[in-house]
């Protein structure tokens, strides 16, 4: 008879409970497989918060020629590569599409072409064949343009050329005989989950968090992502296959709408306020400014800079909540930012987000700043200066309080407000 510790022992080897689960190939369609990884611990990508992690796609075919669409993040090349061989030798890829150079997407070529020696690596010409060389150094490439094609088999795979889409060697790739549009950064979001089709997830969250992709990564790029969208509209598309998050099957036609709306600026008659406080004067004129904007009718988010909520919770001020206020502004036609003022500047966190906020190039919004001060009160001028330098229509003058407002005072901003809409 076994000592007790001895059965103990082989249960457990039975068991393999030391052992991580075998990672499986999907199949999204016949003979296409997603072969990526689920970075569920994902926060921060870059610069703004990824609350609910993300992905890292690519995409296996299988035909005649063996392709793999783009590869993952450095290291997650294992559990790519253990995908892979859930379907076939790695050593029978005989292509890999690499549609952007960022090594989110291209930061497994480097391991997969030590197993697919004989793989050609397809990027765009020139942008992707310069990047690729100068990450990687020399493999066997083939650079691609817009309208070029390579026959897999029964499949074809045709090129889209999506400069600053949102690098300069972005590429889409479509399959025709499948309806498969591989789109890398396009209509992509940050988001990890089990289930690999919007159909199979919530949909509010899947589009909340396509919002938030476009918001932060594409929205300076609206012109060119309104030219890709021009560029696929003969496209028969079934199915996206994005980049990261998970992949269109039966809202294609809800995201395309989507990202006209959003790469046109068409604004909805919504509004966001952004403030900072140090004694709750600026606080006080940002709710009165809210609640006035909420009597015109208009639909109204107040955010704190220093305690902005997410989905999952709330940010200390540590951290960037710049992210989760730009998904907002995506969609509002107006703004309204707020700062006291500190040593004669607004303070920094308002002013880190003026900085976020400019660079992403927002267009058609209509602006105002506001703020309490001590005795100098340079902060509201300084904010409007930002808010015109980043294109905003400046709607309402400076509002300008000393010291804490009186009711009378927060009286006379809620009629400015109300007036402007009036005229």
């Amino acid at each position: 008879m076994l000592p007790r510790s001895a059965k103990i022992h082989k249960k457990r080897g039975n068991d393999r409970k030391d052992e991580p689960p075998a990672m499986k190939a999907i199949e999204i369609t016949k003979g296409i497989y997603w072969v990526g990884v689920v970075d569920w611990t994902l926060r921060s990508f870059h610069g703004y918060t990824t609350s609910r992690g993300s992905s890292y796609n690519a995409y296996l075919i299988l035909d005649e020629k063996v392709t793999l669409i783009d590869t993952v993040k450095h290291g997650f090349e294992n559990e790519m590569l253990e995908r892979i061989k859930s379907v076939i030798d790695p050593e029978k890829i005989d292509y890999v599409v690499s549609n952007h150079v960022e090594p989110d997407h291209s930061g497994g070529i480097p391991f997969i072409m030590k197993y697919a020696k004989n793989a050609k690596v397809v990027t765009s010409m020139p942008n992707g064949l310069k990047g690729l060389r100068a990450h990687y150094g020399e493999f066997d490439y083939q650079p691609v343009k817009t309208g070029e094609s390579i026959s897999i088999g029964k499949r074809t795979l045709s090129f889209l050329q999506v400069p600053m889409l949102h690098w300069p060697d972005s590429m889409m790739t479509y399959c025709p005989e499948e309806k498969i549009l591989f789109s890398n950064d396009g209509f992509g979001q940050h988001l990890a989950a089990s289930e690999r089709f919007d159909d199979e997830n919530d949909l509010s969250i899947v589009i909340e968090e396509a919002q938030k992709y476009y918001a932060n990564i594409l929205m300076l790029y609206g012109r060119q992502a309104a030219k890709a969208l021009t560029d696929t509209k003969d496209f028969d598309i079934q199915m996206i296959a994005t980049g990261h998050g998970v992949l269109w099957r039966k809202n294609v036609a809800k995201i395309v709408e989507l990202y006209k709306k959003w790469s046109a600026a068409d604004l909805d008659e919504k509004a966001v306020v952004v403030y900072d406080t140090m004694w709750h004067s600026t606080e006080k004129m940002a709710r009165t400014i809210t609640e006035a904007l909420r009597e015109c009718g208009i639909s109204v988010k107040l955010f704190d800079i220093k305690t902005t909520p997410n989905s999952v919770g709330y940010y200390d001020i540590k951290k960037n909540p710049h992210a989760d206020i730009m998904t907002d502004i995506l969609t509002s036609r107006y703004l309204a930012v707020g700062s006291p003022t500190l040593n004669n500047q607004m303070m920094p966190t308002i002013a880190g987000f003026l900085t976020y906020f400019k660079g992403l190039s927002p267009r058609h919004h209509k602006a105002f700043a506001f703020g309490s001060y001590g005795w100098g009160g340079q902060s509201i001028g300084l904010i409007e200066d930002e808010l015109k330098a980043a294109g905003c229509e400046i709607i309402l003058d400076k509002i300008r309080i000393q010291e804490i407002p009186s009711t009378e005072q927060l009286e006379e901003i809620r009629q400015s407000v109300l007036a402007y809409k009036k005229a």
